[in-house]
Formats: structure tokens, sequence, C-alpha cells
């Protein structure tokens, strides 16, 4: 079901992006770095002055976890917020290049494919990431 939900997700986000404005919304597909697999996200940003911009995503990863002798098959869901600084103004970078950094808050869910007898699931509550990042137009 996750699966599904992920790919009708992406669908949408996908067909909604080819409308887009470069300067005023961007939409984001992208793979990251984590101890806990390999995050795959999606996402949007909108501008909200010169050289900042604040956004909403999505992310989902899936990693083996060695739990009392047994190993599981986990995945995380993350949905949050994000406030970007874009720094192509204050160094001067041409504008076919966006390059900024910032902080992500959201909330993120643990969990373990069927095992009834495992204690790993979870939320986090609030999570606080951070990212930095270029994109070429």
């Amino acid at each position: 079901m996750k699966k599904v939900l992920f790919i009708i997700v992406f669908a949408m986000i996908a067909t909604f992006s080819f409308g887009q404005a470069r300067n005023n919304t961007n939409l984001n597909v992208g793979v990251g770095f984590s101890s806990w697999g390999v995050p795959v996200y999606i996402g949007a940003d909108f501008g909200v002055g010169n050289d900042f911009s604040l956004g909403l995503e999505f992310s989902y990863r899936n990693y083996r976890e060695n739990w009392s002798n047994n190993y599981y098959n986990r995945s995380i869901m993350g949905f949050s917020g994000n406030a970007n600084y874009h720094f192509n103004r204050i160094l001067q970078i041409p504008s076919k290049w966006d390059v900024y950094a910032g902080l992500n808050l959201g909330f993120y869910v643990w969990s373990a494919n069927n095992h009834h007898d495992y204690d790993g699931n979870n939320a986090s509550g609030i999570g606080l990431g951070g990212q930095i990042g270029a994109r070429y137009f």
C-alpha cells in the first residue's frame, strides 16, 4: 500500500511540475544520504522574496535492521516543511544555477513489515534536518 501511495503522489507532482515557473515555484525529486537507508524525496519550493523560499517535502526510505538477532525490513516516511536561503545574488552565480542551503522540520514514521514481535515501530514526533543543494535549469 505504501508503494502505491508513493507512486500516486509522485505522479501527481510530476504532472503538476510542467506548468510551474522557475522563479516562483520549483518542484524537486531527488535522493539523499542517511545512516538509515537512502531517502528518495519529492517536494515543492515557493519563492517568498529575492533570496528565500519555503517548501513542502515527502520522503521515503527502506533499509534492513538487525533487532534482537532477527533481521527486519524497515521503512521511514517523512513529511516536512523547509526554508532555504538561495546564494545566487550574493555570490554572483549565473541564473542557470540555483545554490541553496536551509533547514527542514517534519514528522517521521518508522515501521517494519507485518512483524508483531518487533518493538521498533514508532513515530518521531518532530524531526529537524538540514540541506545543501544546487540545481541547474
